[in-house]
């Protein structure tokens, strides 16, 4: 069968490997339907993605059709043919994060396309525990619920009140996630990028009140828009150090900033003006499964159409020549798309 792996940063090959063996026990076997690009391939292609191995497999945002059931004891809502989508984090349970609950965030966690191989195969066998079945979305849009996973935990972690101002760094599509969540908690949303065109598709998604660019004066724009304060929530989705050092000098006194990205380095900030304002600095990782029923449920009752964010979809065959292009923000990509 087909996959795409990821041999060193850089050099992405289509090759042909042997299929899986029959699911084991507590496994489902599943054909690859799509596979959404993120932001961890594309730094795992650029070779500066922390937690990364090679060579891999890419591909942890993934909707699947159901080929086999192994044998399980669990409960289980599934059968041949159906669709679903995979919450890509395998935890250990048993370490200090797990025993409290906190699985997404496993001190040895095992996430599919970074430590293991993932989804860009045509079949594979996932641990039955960890798919979420919908029988109303579309297989594209079931390729998108991690992804917007991903942006509704980082919400949550932030806390939002409503009628806050929040900004949101960075309109890829975690960015956008992240607005369309924040918009939900009631905030008032502000969005700001480098790139013309995402701005611009900002613009279109009516839960953004006004986009933000950061290539001009960032102070005085917020400042504009806040009636003279600044934001009291920060979220930075770029991934881009310096852009998230930058998130420090945006946050109100008494404000949240909240990092949704993360890069391989360190994070500096100014511990006296850090203090003055006394703002909180949060991290988030993963999503959990409430995060994946939640967004399931939103998608099914149409509360949001995110189908136009699929902006470069792409067959295997085109997969790799394709792939590097997308490392440029000013190409127009939102979300690029393997189709098997």
């Amino acid at each position: 069968m087909k996959a795409v792996i990821l041999d060193r940063p850089g050099q992405l090959e289509l090759v042909d490997v042997p299929p899986p063996p029959p699911p084991g026990k507590d496994e489902v076997q599943l054909a690859v339907c799509h596979v959404g690009i993120c932001g961890t391939d594309l730094h795992a292609y650029r070779g500066d993605q922390p937690f990364f191995s090679y060579p891999r497999i890419l591909g942890h945002e993934l909707s699947l059709k159901v080929l086999a059931i192994g044998e399980t004891s669990q409960p289980y809502d599934l059968a041949v043919g159906d669709l679903c989508c995979v919450r890509p984090y395998f935890h250990c349970g048993h370490c200090g994060a797990c025993r409290r609950g906190d699985e997404n965030c496993c001190e040895n966690m095992q996430v599919l396309g970074v430590h293991r191989d993932g989804g860009m195969q045509e079949i594979i066998n996932i641990p039955i525990q960890h798919l979420h079945k919908s029988d109303v979305l579309s297989p594209e849009t079931l390729a998108l619920v991690e992804m917007l996973s991903i942006s509704r935990h980082g919400i949550q972690r932030a806390k939002i009140k409503p009628d806050e101002v929040v900004l949101v760094v960075g309109m890829g599509p975690i960015g956008l996630g992240a607005a369309l969540f924040a918009h939900l908690a009631g905030a008032r949303v502000m969005a700001m990028d480098i790139s013309d065109r995402r701005l611009a598709f900002a613009s279109q998604q009516h839960w953004i009140e006004r986009c933000v660019d950061a290539r001009l004066n960032v102070i005085e724009q917020l400042k504009v828009a806040t009636k003279d304060d600044l934001p009291l929530v920060v979220i930075d989705a770029t991934g881009n150090a310096g852009s998230m050092m930058k998130s420090f000098d945006y946050a109100a006194h008494g404000g949240r900033i909240v990092f949704l990205g993360l890069v391989q380095g360190d994070i500096t900030f100014h511990s006296p003006e850090f203090h003055r304002r006394e703002i909180s600095l949060l991290a988030t990782r993963n999503a959990t499964v409430t995060d994946f029923s939640h967004v399931i449920a939103l998608l099914e009752q149409g509360s949001a159409d995110v189908s136009t964010w699929i902006t470069h979809p792409v067959s295997i065959s085109q997969v790799v020549d394709a792939f590097p292009s997308w490392l440029d923000v000013q190409n127009g990509v939102i979300k690029a798309m393997l189709n098997f």
